[in-house]
């Protein structure tokens, strides 16, 4: 039968999906059959599955961790922000509908079926489930229909584990004031807790173990020092996505508001020879950059604008008069061409863009998404890209006729007819080492990196770290046995 662990934050940001992940990993480096789990994620850095849909990008990566394919069933409701106020509603990996946050309050009880469905076909099919919380249990404003912390919890029955992030200060009050405010029912879910991203000796927190012990009568199950290797690991939250400084060769990447799928970046930090200079609003593109790479976008219309506001249109302009060269992935892609028409309103108010104009190609945007895993190859050095496509919108134009990958029998991507600017619709293709190698070598630059092999690295070692610092036997004797009365 089945065993099930829920692993919870006192606040957003404390560490939770590395904490899944490397338990993932390290359960399964014990011989279990493992798989990761979390009920609702917010994050527009997606990942496509092998059944068609999308998940949260966390959720593929702790797939990674337990040998894996990614699936729906790992993450049944996906929420991706397109406005401060509203997001689209993705579940079982297919969009629902778009919702404003207040009208989504009011239907996400009704999701819960949806989710103990998928929670119920892994534990079906695994030995452990190791499941994510989303923000805080704390959060009791959201009680009410929660399905990502403890309604989940209670639904299915799992008892919890709390972490705590030292890193921002003031653990302690995390947690024991989430005891506090806690409803009692809620409070005895809780089982043990844990510490993450203590700097320096961890024996100097002993006292405040025991403080905490002594307030919540929680299991402590160890302090987990800061994971030197995390940055190895590809990012989930748009929080988390930092530049990366490496060789004299340097890519600048504007952060968009609605940046999206920014795992493309990952690869390219990983190389030594490289530095990824995220570029903040209010600053200019950097003139000393080699490579201007604009990055996907869930809500292309708004950030053409956003990035026309910060002056980088000017920018970019002047980089590409000095021979500099520019990529464009995805929602990138679309704001380098002449137009986007949106004219069935799917980004908002029907409307006709003007793009940035250094692609001949217009997109028109359409209401269905392309989902697709996908095996292109660089047409100048025959490397095998494997990556992935989500977006809406088509785009066609004389530049696609200068395409520079194959995909289908077909061309992919659009270039300019200096070669200096271009574009195309597949995410992760610089995971793909020859197709990276052959990348930078176009610049002069050498490739030195394995980043497959580097990120199965960094897993392992991550796992080390957990079983090293962790009660990691402690974790397996609290997981309960999944039930299925709720099904």
């Amino acid at each position: 039968m089945a065993k099930a662990i829920m692993i919870q934050g006192a606040g957003s940001n404390v560490g939770k999906s590395m904490v899944v992940a490397g338990l993932c990993r390290a359960f399964r480096k014990r011989g279990l059959s493992v798989a990761p789990f979390k009920p609702q994620n917010m994050s527009n850095n997606a990942a496509v599955t092998s059944d068609g849909g999308e998940i949260g990008r966390a959720q593929a990566l702790q797939a990674l961790a337990c040998g894996l394919a990614p699936h729906t069933d790992m993450n049944p409701v996906l929420l991706k922000p397109e406005t401060d106020v509203g997001a689209q509603v993705i579940v079982q990996g297919k969009r629902l509908t778009t919702l404003k946050a207040r009208d989504y309050g009011k239907m996400k009880s009704t999701l819960m079926v949806s989710v103990l469905d998928s929670f119920h076909r892994l534990a079906q099919a695994h030995d452990l489930i190791i499941i994510e919380g989303a923000g805080s249990p704390a959060e009791v404003n959201l009680r009410e229909g929660d399905i990502a912390n403890m309604g989940f919890a209670e639904a299915a029955g799992v008892p919890v584990i709390l972490f705590g992030d030292i890193d921002r200060g003031g653990v302690i009050a995390q947690l024991v004031g989430t005891h506090v405010i806690l409803p009692e029912d809620d409070r005895n879910r809780i089982k043990g807790f844990g510490i993450n991203k203590f700097r320096g000796d961890t024996s100097l927190f002993a006292e405040g173990m025991t403080a905490i012990v002594d307030h919540t009568a929680w299991a402590p199950l160890g302090i987990l020092p800061w994971f030197d290797q995390a940055w190895r690991l590809p990012a989930e939250d748009v929080m988390d996505l930092k530049g990366r400084p490496g060789g004299a060769f340097k890519i600048a990447v504007p952060r968009l508001n609605r940046i999206a799928n920014f795992d493309d970046l990952d690869p390219l930090s990983a190389e030594p020879n490289v530095t990824v200079e995220i570029v903040e609003a209010g600053r200019p593109l950097p003139a000393d950059a080699d490579l201007v790479l604009i990055p996907g976008s869930k809500s292309t219309i708004a950030d053409l604008a956003h990035f026309r506001a910060q002056g980088w249109d000017i920018d970019l302009q002047a980089h590409i008069r000095r021979g500099g060269r520019v990529l464009g992935i995805c929602g990138g892609y679309q704001m380098l061409g002449r137009e986007i028409r949106d004219d069935d309103g799917i980004e908002g108010a029907p409307s006709r863009v003007a793009g940035l104009g250094h692609l001949d190609v217009v997109t028109e945007m359409k209401p269905h998404k392309r989902l697709t895993l996908s095996n292109a190859h660089h047409i100048e050095s025959g490397e095998p890209v494997t990556g992935y496509e989500i977006h809406i919108g088509e785009t066609d134009g004389p530049d696609r006729d200068r395409a520079w990958l194959t995909l289908d029998g077909r061309g992919e991507g659009a270039q300019s007819q200096n070669g200096l600017v271009q574009g195309c619709y597949i995410h992760g293709l610089f995971a793909a080492d020859g197709f990276r190698a052959e990348y930078l070598r176009s610049f002069g630059i050498r490739s030195e990196a394995q980043y497959d092999q580097s990120v199965e690295d960094a897993l392992d070692a991550l796992a080390q770290h957990m079983e090293t610092h962790l009660d990691v036997d402690l974790v397996a004797e609290l997981a309960a046995p999944v039930t299925y009365s709720n099904s």
